[in-house]
Parts: structure tokens; C-alpha cells; sequence
């Protein structure tokens, strides 16, 4: 092996991003009793792209957006997850999260460590097509299982419609079609039904 230094900088990598299998989130599997971890919620959303990159409202790189959505929560790792819901959360979440990165994409050699924050820094920055796309397979998945599980998180959270919306309110920039879905056929179905609270004041 011509460079033994950079090949054992990356084997530090791989074993440090295995702790992405501990992190726990709130959405369930569709048994509906597993929570979902975050290498399981990069890896589905990574299909997803892989299926559905017809629907963007741009054209997209598709392996940069599947790799964006592969490595866009291993800041995780250091930083925690940070529930869609929790504003108290949000308000140290990018500190945290960019201290992460630093530490993380720091175990690489330093142009893939470059390469992979810059992927990072990209969804963060929601500017390129990949980068709303992802968001927008970021925003969907977990509709998906809410939806599938009979929105048992949505329940235990007592999450209202209010903050569904704002959470998807940049949904529609990467696709317009898979939000127009996602509202209609996951959203305003699991408010009719009760896993979502209706907020909404009548008129």
C-alpha cells in the first residue's frame, strides 16, 4: 500500500461513523415499535432519491444528492439528534452540529474530509437543486413513517398541524409533485384522522 497514512485516516472514519447506528430517532420503523436510527434514515432516503429523482423540480446530480443525504447526519455522531419538534434543541443544533463537522470530516485525510464538509455545507445552505431536493427527501421519509405507523410519534409528541407545515415549508422546492403529495395524502389525511392536531382557527 503506497500510503499506509491516509488508508488508516479513513479506516478511523469508517469505524467512527458506525456510531451513526446508535442514534436514535423519534420516527418509528414500519413495525411500528423500532425506533429508527439515522444510518437507517440516510439509506432509505438514499433509495428514495434513486426512485424518485424524476420528480425534482430541477435536474439533479443524483449521486451528489445521495451522497449529501448519506453523510448530511453523521455531525450526528458528536452532536446528537435534534427532533423536528424540539425548539429548545434548535437553538444549539447548528453550533453543535458545526463543532461536529469540524471534528468529523477532521478524521479524514484532508481532501475528503473537505469534500465530504462541503457536501454538508451545501444542504445546509439549501442553494443547488441537490441540496432542495435532499430537503425535501429529508422532510417526506419521515411523513412516510408517520403515516405508515399510524402517526404513533405524531401522537406521543402531540404534534400539531401548525408545526408539520413550518417544518415542510421548504418542501415544495425541490419537488412540487412530492409535496403536493405529501400534504394531500400524509399530512392532511393524519389531521382528518386525529394523529395530527388541528390547529387551524376556524373562520
Amino acid at each position: 500500500m503506497k500510503d499506509i497514512e491516509r488508508f488508516e485516516k479513513q479506516m478511523a472514519f469508517i469505524r467512527e461513523i458506525d456510531k451513526e447506528k446508535m442514534i436514535k430517532r423519534q420516527s418509528y420503523l414500519t413495525d411500528k415499535e423500532t425506533h429508527e436510527d439515522d444510518a437507517q434514515h440516510a439509506w432509505h432516503m438514499a433509495i428514495m432519491t434513486l426512485l424518485l429523482k424524476e420528480y425534482s423540480n430541477e435536474e439533479i446530480d443524483v449521486l451528489k444528492t445521495m451522497s449529501m443525504l448519506l453523510i448530511h447526519d453523521l455531525v450526528e455522531v458528536y452532536a446528537g439528534d435534534t427532533y423536528a419538534y424540539d425548539e429548545e434543541g434548535k437553538k444549539t443544533q447548528a453550533e453543535r452540529e458545526a463543532k461536529a463537522a469540524d471534528k468529523l470530516y477532521g478524521l479524514l485525510p484532508e481532501d475528503q474530509g473537505e469534500y465530504l464538509k462541503s457536501l454538508w455545507l451545501e444542504f445546509e445552505e439549501q442553494k443547488t437543486p441537490e441540496a432542495k431536493f435532499a430537503r425535501t427527501m429529508d422532510c417526506f421519509q419521515p411523513l412516510i413513517l408517520n403515516d405508515a405507523t399510524d402517526g404513533r410519534a405524531w401522537k406521543e409528541h402531540d404534534v400539531k398541524r401548525s408545526w408539520v407545515m413550518k417544518r415542510n415549508q421548504n418542501t415544495h422546492k425541490g419537488s412540487e409533485d412530492i409535496w403536493e403529495y405529501a400534504r394531500e395524502n400524509l399530512i392532511d389525511k393524519n389531521v382528518k384522522n386525529g394523529n395530527i392536531i388541528d390547529d387551524r382557527e376556524e373562520t
